[in-house]
């Protein structure tokens, strides 16, 4: 399939630096359009899935500004007010319209579906597995590197994230024929050996998926951009007949290949792109350049400053106090050159012993901005993680603090209870099948036997069964086992109550994400059945659902921000983009963090990477390429590492983002400790560093653990309680050894409250027993009396 490469032609409106009212510019643009072409004619193409629905309903009241006339022409126009006035006594006003908006990789998904309906997407538990067939049936030598880096557990999830970024490149070894416009064609002689190897199996791997007629998710726009080029059987022209023009955000954010989309995409329609300048940190990863660097064909306009400063009937306090944070930290400038009287920016900050306690300290402080605001819902709140891998501790522990949240997602398969139940099951009808289900049942309580058991599979699957199930029993296994695989876990769902068991027990975001991971368990087995990849047995699934657990990835999983129950957002900073919010806060923010370790992978060396030449990631920046990419930097020869420096700035434009999406409050949030363990120490940020020594910007400090600040959360007022007696005696202590003098009536009156409490308050005993052992460990007494 060959065609021709097109060339983006239409206009590129460059927006101001990282404003937060992002939503508002993009809206004017749309309505701009939707006047000229009407509504229905406009399709809005957005880089990122993350933050849709934010941008669909910033625009679904700019698609019925205007108004047709019955042969279709847009007449009406806006007045000052927001009302339109028919131009001619017999137009007839339009019904609003919902907005033509998708994200690039779900539009180029319709064009292959358009193409051809019964092709199929590739799960990512089936590319495990297809992948790791093709690893191990290769013809080719494997590297000695890769034979020993194959012992480490990370290296099947390494491998896996760089032929995903390679497929998403098009990146593959010249075979000699004439290669399509999306390809880049690598000879061998060009490759590191271990890149060669891989890049060798990853044509290899697709050549199966071609022959099973497979597309695996990271190939799907480099296969439109082949269909729409190349026009196959009509798609393009069927495609691109139900719009006149083409909004694309987040131009920035555009790679090599989703520019070639959209320019054929956009062949025959008007095309509006809207790009930040100090914005991209996702195409920088993979490609450098400025945004005038990639806007190659197009127009290049600048988007007037208005509204944001310049509307008269907007108040003063709208605009967000940390603006020239935002700014400094995406371009180092801390004002405009011509405002010397520009008030300073200014955020807040909390900085806690451990990472544990930051975010116990974030949900006392949304507690209490919630109590002395009516204004402010969870809705109106976000906590920024630096990856989606810490997505779920956090939002364990706000919920744990009373802070519902929003959030959902597919957590960790080995973390979730259903699917460990699924392979429970899966494991012992295993051992049915093969007939080496022995006896499981309990034997003497002996450490011996506890070890034994501890370590036999089929007596872990067993007794974790027997916990979740009531009615657990051999005669259990063998009545649900069916026909089919696949009919044999449709039973025990059914037989056990699974689904029902999860609806009455787990709160509302926990049931959805454990439904998600019994649908994926049931979709491994329906797959297991119809591929010749594995057996169509229990040792085929249990390999294929052991292997899915072992290397299942959150960067391969949709995490939904806005779920319909509301709450707090907590999602990765990266999210931010285009889904502003009143508070924002930003967690963990060290340096290992921002800027965290350049490496980009822990499959090869650092100092390998600098000389690897197509690696999927820029790895040897030049000093012109620096200066081009981040404006702080202006002199690309003085830099010490290119390499370090340039994907250091990528994290100060990623805290840029972060910060960009607050409208009214920013909080950044640190710790010195890990929970556990050696408890490592960690230095803040330095970008937090360079703010405080910046002159136009400001951090205050939030008390949020003082002896007077309010407790919200069962667990956190546990602790709370339990702490109170050490807490005191240590307090009383320093005071006397600093020559203080201590409040003793006031540590009376505390410890009364807690008396009364503990006497007349309905607390469960085993708390009551708890707090007075504390109180006599405080004093001295070890052991309890009797």
């Amino acid at each position: 399939m060959t065609g021709t490469a097109h060339r983006l032609e239409g206009t590129l409106k460059v927006l101001p630096t990282l404003r937060s009212d992002i939503l508002e510019i993009v809206a004017a643009e749309y309505g701009a359009l939707c006047a000229e072409y009407g509504a229905e004619n406009v399709l809005v193409v957005k880089r990122h899935p993350a933050g849709l629905e934010r941008v669909r309903e910033a625009l679904a009241g700019e698609g019925a500004v205007g108004s047709l006339t019955t042969d279709g022409n847009a007449t009406d126009t806006p007045t000052p007010d927001g009302d339109a006035t028919p131009s001619d006594e017999n137009a007839t006003a339009a019904a609003p319209h919902s907005p033509r908006l998708e994200s690039l990789p779900e539009h180029a998904s319709k064009v292959l579906e358009e193409y051809d309906p019964t092709l199929d997407r590739l799960e990512y538990e089936e590319r495990i597995e297809l992948i790791s067939l093709v690893i191990d049936g290769a013809s080719r030598d494997i590297p000695p590197y890769l034979e020993r880096a194959a012992d480490h557990e990370s290296f099947a999830r390494d491998v896996g994230q760089l032929l995903l970024e390679a497929t998403r490149q098009r990146l593959s070894l010249a075979d000699g024929a004439e290669p399509p416009s999306s390809e880049t064609a690598l000879q061998s002689g060009e490759l590191h050996d271990c890149l060669e190897f891989l890049y060798a199996m990853n044509d290899r791997f697709h050549e199966e998926l071609a022959a099973r007629g497979y597309v695996e998710r990271a190939d799907v726009v480099p296969q439109a951009v082949d269909l729409l080029e190349a026009d196959e059987d009509g798609v393009r022209t069927r495609v691109t007949a139900s719009f006149d023009a083409v909004l694309a955000l987040e131009f920035e954010e555009f790679r090599r290949l989703d520019r070639q989309y959209l320019a054929a995409l956009s062949e025959d329609a008007t095309l509006v792109c809207l790009g930040e300048p100090h914005a991209s940190t996702e195409r920088t990863r993979v490609e450098p350049g400025s945004l005038s660097d990639i806007a190659d064909g197009l127009a290049i306009e600048s988007v007037d400053e208005a509204p944001f400063d310049a509307d008269p009937d907007r108040p003063t306090d709208a605009l967000p106090p940390h603006r020239r944070i935002t700014e400094f930290l995406a371009t180092g400038r801390t004002a405009d050159s011509d405002a010397t009287d520009a008030e300073p920016g200014t955020a807040r900050r909390i900085r806690t012993r451990t990472r544990r306690e930051q975010v116990e300290a974030v949900a006392t402080e949304i507690q209490s901005l919630l109590d002395r605001r009516d204004d402010l819902r969870y809705d109106d709140v976000a906590v920024a993680v630096p990856r989606i891998e810490r997505v779920p501790e956090t939002r364990t522990r706000l919920r744990e603090a009373s802070v519902p949240t929003a959030t959902l997602g597919v957590p960790s398969l080995a973390e979730d209870p259903a699917v460990n139940e699924l392979y429970a099951f899966v494991t012992l009808q295993s051992a049915r099948e093969s007939g080496t289900l022995s006896d499981i049942r309990r034997g003497p309580d002996s450490a011996r036997a506890r070890d034994a058991r501890a370590n036999d599979p089929k007596a872990v699957a067993s007794d974790r069964l027997e916990a979740r199930v009531d009615d657990f029993s051999i005669e259990l296994l063998e009545a649900c086992d069916g026909p089919s695989v696949a009919r044999s876990i449709e039973r025990w769902l059914t037989r056990t109550d699974l689904k029902g068991r999860i609806a009455r027990d787990e709160e509302w975001v926990d049931a959805r994400e454990q439904f998600a991971g019994v649908r994926r368990v049931r979709e491994i087995a329906r797959f297991v059945e119809t591929t010749d990849l594995v057996g169509p047995d229990w040792a085929g699934v249990r390999r294929m659902l052991e292997r899915t657990i072992r290397y299942d990835a959150p960067h391969v999983h949709t995490v939904d921000a806005q779920a319909p129950t509301g709450g707090v957002t907590v999602c990765a900073i990266d999210d931010l983009a285009y889904d502003p919010h009143a508070v924002v806060f930003v967690l963990d923010l060290i340096e290992r963090n921002y800027p965290g370790d350049p490496s980009l992978t822990n499959l090869f060396p650092t100092a390998w990477l600098r000389e690897m030449t197509h690696y999927p990631a820029v790895t040897d920046p030049d000093p012109a390429a620096l200066e081009r990419t981040f404006e702080p930097i202006t002199d690309g020869e003085s830099v010490a590492d290119p390499f370090e420096t340039y994907h250091a700035q990528r994290a100060r434009r990623r805290l840029a983002v972060g910060t960009r999406a607050a409208t009214e409050r920013l909080y950044c949030c640190s710790y010195e400790r890990d929970s556990g363990g050696l408890r490592r120490t960690h230095e803040q940020s330095r970008y937090l560093q360079f703010l405080e020594q910046a002159p136009n910007c400001s951090l205050e400090d939030v008390d949020v653990t003082g002896r007077n600040a309010e407790i919200y959360g069962e667990s956190n007022a546990l602790e709370a309680v339990l702490e109170q007696p050490h807490g005191e005696l240590d307090r009383i202590l320093r005071e006397a050894s600093t020559g203080g003098g201590a409040d003793l009536a006031e540590t009376e009156a505390l410890f009364e409250e807690i008396a009364v409490l503990l006497e007349e308050g309905e607390v469960d005993e085993e708390l009551a027993e708890a707090v007075v052992s504390q109180f006599e460990f405080a004093a001295g007494e070890v052991s309890r009396r009797e």
